[in-house]
């Protein structure tokens, strides 16, 4: 199978261009693509135009690389569950704008189908478009916010969170099921560049959210947080959502409603998604009884964090100290890990990352497709050369090949997967 190169024309239309067949890019560079890297675009992908720039094809005659003319470049989002393997590779035009946050995906065209070059990596199905009827949504939206009429939380989750951004988490919390988010901090330790609820007025690219705007009680958490614990199948709770800053700033409440919680439930599980700043916050939260932790982070070497994260009052090391806590403590450990084909799986990274997961004695890793324009992310870590890559799909051959006890995913796991057996379909 050589699929072919997508295009747009501008007004929402999609063409493919037989003359040229479709690649992908790692780092900076057009490469080919396997035949067994393409799948069919998975239900709820859909695809991006982008402006001011040339995709990048093979010419099915003389097998050189070169741009096609007729229209943009064309690059698919790929729904959760799935990793891309390529970034869709291009040439920007002089003024072409910056991408916003998205991810974009390599596509392409063959046999009246579209394709991606991406593999499924998660079996949970919490997130599937399938699975979400806005009928029950909204009805699970105006049954909490009667039943919790005074709670700003609730009120958040559901008129910014679930009906103006559509939050998978927060649909799911409506309708009574699996992970509910607990939005609690207005304040971030962190400058990342591809902040999703907060840039400078001057930055060139925009925040998909709005953050959250004020600091809830314990008291707050505590009531809605209880009955779903008590009612949903597999339930979590979860701190770290993306419509706010860092968790930990506010881990003296997190803590106090933890301990609240466990008094009144112990069923569920309870964990905090978090850019693991502060290791004291964390061994405080894991004695009144946090059951996990993932961790966000684009890189395990120092200088590629430090360059997107830009961390305030913090440093690399004690990311590393916070994910070791939990784990030490017997909890469970994740990484929110995000993948940049041609700098995740460059080989220096490879090797950061299995020394940390010695270290920490990581639990999983979550393979998050990276929502960021390549170029803008790429100059602005200072990463002009990718160097020598794997490839995605090798590198996540040697993770599993060094440390078997690694599981691969893509959210986080209820308490049931984590004692039972993590590789069944979950989310029934």
């Amino acid at each position: 199978m050589r699929p072919y190169i997508l295009y747009s024309d501008g007004n929402g239309n999609i063409f493919e261009d037989t003359s040229l067949y479709a690649l992908g890019r790692s780092g900076w560079d057009a490469v080919e693509v396997d035949e067994e890297d393409w799948i069919e675009l998975p239900d709820g992908g859909n695809h991006y135009e982008l402006p001011g720039r040339r995709g990048i094809g093979m010419d099915v005659e003389t097998g050189e690389l070169r741009l096609c003319e007729l229209g943009w470049a064309v690059a698919s989002f790929i729904p959760p569950a799935y990793t891309g393997l390529y970034i869709a590779p291009y040439e920007t035009l002089e003024d072409a704008p910056t991408l916003p946050l998205f991810c974009y995906t390599a596509s392409a065209w063959f046999n009246e189908k579209f394709y991606v070059t991406a593999i499924r990596i998660e079996k949970d199905i919490r997130q599937e478009k399938s699975g979400y009827d806005d009928v029950k949504i909204q009805a699970g939206v105006e049954k909490f916010k009667a039943a919790y009429p005074n709670n700003r939380l609730v009120k958040h989750l559901a008129d910014t969170c679930c009906n103006s951004y559509s939050c998978p988490a927060a649909r799911n919390y409506f309708i009574g099921r699996w992970e509910c988010p607990i939005p609690s901090s207005p304040a971030c330790n962190s400058n990342c560049l591809g902040c999703i609820s907060f840039q400078p007025s001057d930055e060139e690219i925009v925040s998909p959210h709005d953050r959250l705007t004020f600091k809830p009680t314990a008291q707050e958490i505590v009531e809605y947080t209880v009955p779903h614990l008590e009612t949903a199948p597999y339930p979590i709770i979860s701190w770290g959502q993306g419509c706010e800053g860092e968790p930990l700033l506010m881990w003296e409440t997190i803590k106090e409603s933890i301990i609240e919680i466990r008094k009144h439930t112990q069923k569920g599980s309870i964990n905090i998604n978090t850019n693991g700043s502060k290791p004291d916050a964390v061994k405080q939260l894991m004695d009144a009884g946090l059951n996990s932790i993932r961790v966000s982070l684009n890189s395990f070497r120092k200088e590629v964090y430090t360059n997107y994260y830009r961390p305030n009052n913090y440093q690399f090391e004690d990311i590393l100290e916070s994910m070791k806590i939990v784990t030490d403590n017997g909890g469970w450990t994740s990484i929110n890990y995000f993948v940049f084909p041609g700098a995740t799986d460059n080989v220096e990274e490879v090797d950061a990352l299995l020394k940390a997961i010695k270290y920490t004695n990581l639990n999983l890793i979550q393979w998050r497709n990276f929502n960021i324009d390549p170029d803008w992310y790429l100059g602005n870590i200072g990463m002009q050369d990718c160097g020598e890559r794997y490839g995605v799909k090798q590198m996540m051959d040697i993770v599993k090949e060094e440390f078997p006890h690694v599981k691969f995913g893509y959210f986080n796991p209820p308490i049931e997967r984590i004692k039972g057996n993590f590789d069944e379909e979950f989310a029934h």
